[in-house]
Protein backbone atom coordinates (compact mmCIF):
# COMPACT_ATOMS: atom_id res chain seq x y z
CA UNK A 1 0.00 0.00 0.00
CA UNK A 2 1.37 3.30 -0.98
CA UNK A 3 1.39 6.09 1.04
CA UNK A 4 -0.58 8.03 -1.56
CA UNK A 5 -3.89 5.39 -0.25
CA UNK A 6 -4.09 7.06 3.16
CA UNK A 7 -6.57 9.95 3.45
CA UNK A 8 -5.09 12.82 5.08
CA UNK A 9 -7.82 15.40 6.21
CA UNK A 10 -6.34 18.36 7.78
CA UNK A 11 -9.52 20.35 9.88
CA UNK A 12 -9.19 23.59 10.84
CA UNK A 13 -11.24 25.43 13.24
CA UNK A 14 -13.43 27.93 12.36
CA UNK A 15 -12.93 31.20 12.98
CA UNK A 16 -13.66 32.16 16.21
CA UNK A 17 -13.40 28.86 17.25
CA UNK A 18 -10.82 27.24 19.31
CA UNK A 19 -9.59 24.19 19.35
CA UNK A 20 -7.23 22.33 22.26
CA UNK A 21 -3.03 23.10 21.70
CA UNK A 22 -1.52 20.24 23.91
CA UNK A 23 -0.23 22.73 26.07
CA UNK A 24 -2.54 22.14 29.11
CA UNK A 25 -1.43 18.70 29.88
CA UNK A 26 1.70 19.52 30.92
CA UNK A 27 0.30 21.99 33.31
CA UNK A 28 -0.68 19.46 35.22
CA UNK A 29 2.26 17.84 35.89
CA UNK A 30 3.72 20.83 36.60
CA UNK A 31 1.00 21.60 39.17
CA UNK A 32 1.75 18.42 40.55
CA UNK A 33 5.30 19.04 40.95
CA UNK A 34 4.70 22.81 42.91
CA UNK A 35 2.04 20.82 45.11
CA UNK A 36 4.96 18.37 46.19
CA UNK A 37 6.79 20.80 46.52
CA UNK A 38 4.71 22.66 48.93
CA UNK A 39 3.92 19.79 50.76
CA UNK A 40 7.61 19.26 51.22
CA UNK A 41 9.25 22.65 51.91
CA UNK A 42 5.79 25.20 52.46
CA UNK A 43 6.88 27.22 49.40
CA UNK A 44 4.09 28.43 47.33
CA UNK A 45 3.92 28.69 43.82
CA UNK A 46 1.88 30.20 40.31
CA UNK A 47 1.57 30.07 37.16
CA UNK A 48 0.45 32.94 34.63
CA UNK A 49 -1.68 31.53 32.57
CA UNK A 50 -2.10 34.94 30.45
CA UNK A 51 1.59 34.76 29.75
CA UNK A 52 1.13 31.46 28.07
CA UNK A 53 0.06 30.34 24.48
CA UNK A 54 -3.58 28.60 25.68
CA UNK A 55 -6.73 28.76 23.97
CA UNK A 56 -10.01 28.99 25.44
CA UNK A 57 -10.75 25.44 24.79
CA UNK A 58 -7.31 24.93 26.62
CA UNK A 59 -8.21 26.66 29.76
CA UNK A 60 -11.47 25.01 29.87
CA UNK A 61 -9.77 21.65 29.60
CA UNK A 62 -7.63 22.42 32.43
CA UNK A 63 -10.60 24.16 34.41
CA UNK A 64 -12.67 20.63 33.89
CA UNK A 65 -9.19 18.31 35.05
CA UNK A 66 -9.22 20.50 37.96
CA UNK A 67 -12.23 20.91 39.01
CA UNK A 68 -14.34 23.18 41.80
CA UNK A 69 -13.47 23.23 45.41
CA UNK A 70 -15.24 24.21 48.53
CA UNK A 71 -13.80 27.88 48.58
CA UNK A 72 -14.57 30.72 46.54
CA UNK A 73 -12.84 34.41 47.53
CA UNK A 74 -14.34 37.62 45.42
CA UNK A 75 -12.12 40.83 45.97
CA UNK A 76 -13.20 44.66 45.53
CA UNK A 77 -10.12 46.00 43.95
CA UNK A 78 -9.80 48.06 41.24
CA UNK A 79 -11.64 45.69 39.48
CA UNK A 80 -12.50 42.00 40.78
CA UNK A 81 -10.56 39.32 41.78
CA UNK A 82 -11.82 36.09 42.66
CA UNK A 83 -10.00 33.27 43.96
CA UNK A 84 -11.41 29.64 43.42
CA UNK A 85 -10.27 26.58 44.93
CA UNK A 86 -10.25 23.53 42.56
CA UNK A 87 -11.04 20.10 43.39
CA UNK A 88 -7.11 20.25 43.89
CA UNK A 89 -6.77 21.65 47.71
CA UNK A 90 -3.96 23.72 47.73
CA UNK A 91 -4.57 24.73 43.87
CA UNK A 92 -6.25 27.85 43.45
CA UNK A 93 -7.81 29.19 40.49
CA UNK A 94 -7.27 33.09 40.19
CA UNK A 95 -8.67 35.66 38.11
CA UNK A 96 -8.12 39.45 37.92
CA UNK A 97 -10.92 41.61 36.17
CA UNK A 98 -10.57 45.36 35.49
CA UNK A 99 -12.93 48.09 36.49
CA UNK A 100 -14.51 46.91 32.96
CA UNK A 101 -14.95 43.35 33.86
CA UNK A 102 -12.24 42.35 31.45
CA UNK A 103 -10.22 39.59 32.49
CA UNK A 104 -6.42 41.16 32.72
CA UNK A 105 -4.81 38.45 33.67
CA UNK A 106 -5.31 34.69 35.66
CA UNK A 107 -2.93 32.42 37.37
CA UNK A 108 -3.32 28.88 38.69
CA UNK A 109 -1.25 29.60 42.73
CA UNK A 110 -0.37 26.66 44.47
CA UNK A 111 -0.37 27.57 48.14
CA UNK A 112 -2.53 26.44 51.37
CA UNK A 113 -3.74 29.98 50.95
CA UNK A 114 -3.66 32.41 48.61
CA UNK A 115 -1.11 35.47 49.16
CA UNK A 116 -3.99 37.60 48.26
CA UNK A 117 -6.14 36.80 50.54
CA UNK A 118 -3.77 37.24 53.47
CA UNK A 119 -4.51 40.25 55.68
CA UNK A 120 -1.42 42.20 55.95
CA UNK A 121 0.03 43.06 59.39
CA UNK A 122 -0.43 46.64 58.94
CA UNK A 123 -4.43 45.89 58.27
CA UNK A 124 -4.40 43.56 61.72
CA UNK A 125 -3.40 46.65 63.34
CA UNK A 126 -5.74 49.02 61.86
CA UNK A 127 -8.13 45.85 63.09
CA UNK A 128 -6.63 45.93 66.48
CA UNK A 129 -7.00 49.48 66.70
CA UNK A 130 -10.68 49.64 66.16
CA UNK A 131 -11.42 46.10 68.05
CA UNK A 132 -9.55 48.21 71.22
CA UNK A 133 -12.08 51.45 70.43
CA UNK A 134 -14.69 49.11 70.34
CA UNK A 135 -13.60 47.59 73.58
CA UNK A 136 -13.16 50.93 75.49
CA UNK A 137 -16.90 51.90 75.03
CA UNK A 138 -17.66 49.19 77.21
Amino acid sequence: MSLDAIPIHVVNPTPGESALTGNAPPLLRELAEQVRRLLETGEPSAIDLSALPLTPADLDWLRDRLGSGEIAVTLQANGESTLNETACPGVWWVTHHNEQGAVTSQFIEVAFVPELVKAHPQDVAIGLEQLELSLSGL
